[in-house]
């Protein structure tokens, strides 16, 4: 598979351009940026072309591995799949429900494959442990904390000058990572409660099909000694704590391109398809009305 890249921020230099110039199964085919002496710089790093021109570069290439803000990702992609390529995409798949629907709408006219990168969706440990949990069933309560320092005082984050971050906050960002962990185990949300926490932190309560509840912590602004993530499911089966994040996305991004190749080939989509990006931003919308409200939101 000819996969080009768009995008050429530190997410696309530090995880998306490597693993497309290492894996095995993949030709790392091009690069195309918003800022051309940025895609230059990186397109000469791995010795593949630059293109001023998506169209070009569209043309030239199977699928696209899309690192670039969610403000943009959903034109881009749109205009990718209108080209009849497949879509590697990044979480969220946008701000805005509309925008989300269309790159969904998109991606079935015109048949092609969609994986939406959710990092513990494609980990080593997390992944079997995800489907074993779903096999069991019978959960009653889960938890899912993600509390990042992206925005502390003495972060060294690479993503402290993303401007979409600062303004979103934690709900947009480690939002689609929990929800992606929580909703195929304990299943879909049927409502969401938003209240807010110091900072940009926010809880949410959700209420799932079949009964389950479960809350959420997440935040970009945790000091850092007082950071980190985890999950934990109570059930008819006892509790039982996500695995510990071992790995890099290095590791699990390999593993978005091999899905993303089985779906092209076989035509069955994936679980972390662009349709379940949609799920996720409609919770999220919803959880944003939520906190502007007061009250709780059906989804």
């Amino acid at each position: 598979m000819r996969i080009g890249l768009l995008g050429t921020g530190p997410w696309a230099q530090r995880v998306h351009a490597p693993v497309l110039a290492a894996h095995p199964g993949i030709e790392f085919a091009g690069v195309w940026g918003r800022r051309p002496e940025a895609a230059a710089e990186l397109g000469g790093r791995y010795g593949v072309p630059v293109h001023a021109d998506l169209d070009r570069l569209l043309a030239d290439v199977d699928a696209v591995s899309i690192a670039v803000p969610p403000t943009v990702q959903a034109d881009l992609a749109v205009r990718a799949a209108e080209a009849g390529r497949h879509l590697l995409l990044d979480k969220p798949v946008a701000l805005t429900v509309a925008d989300a629907r269309r790159v969904v709408e998109a991606a079935e006219a015109h048949r092609v494959a969609s994986v939406v990168f959710f990092t513990l969706r494609f980990g080593g440990e997390q992944l079997p442990w995800i489907e074993e949990q779903a096999a069991v069933g019978g959960w009653f309560t889960g938890r899912s904390d993600w509390f990042g320092s992206v925005f502390a005082p003495d972060s060294t984050s690479p993503y402290a000058a993303s401007p979409w971050r600062e303004e979103k906050g934690a709900l947009w960002d480690v939002g689609p990572h929990a929800l992606s962990v929580l909703l195929p185990v304990i299943g879909d949300a049927t409502s969401v409660t938003a209240v807010a926490g110091p900072l940009d932190t926010i809880h949410l309560v959700l209420r799932h099909v079949g009964g389950a509840s479960s809350t959420l912590g997440l935040s970009l602004t945790t000091p850092v000694a007082g950071g980190g993530t985890g999950m934990e499911l109570r059930g008819e089966s006892g509790t039982v704590q996500l695995p510990a994040r071992g790995e890099g996305p290095i590791a699990a991004f390999h593993r978005a391109l091999d899905a993303l190749a089985t779906a092209a080939r076989t035509g069955e989509p994936h679980p972390c398809s662009a349709a379940f990006g949609l799920r996720t931003v409609e919770i999220l919308a919803a959880a944003e009305r939520s906190l502007a409200t007061g009250t709780t939101v059906e989804v």
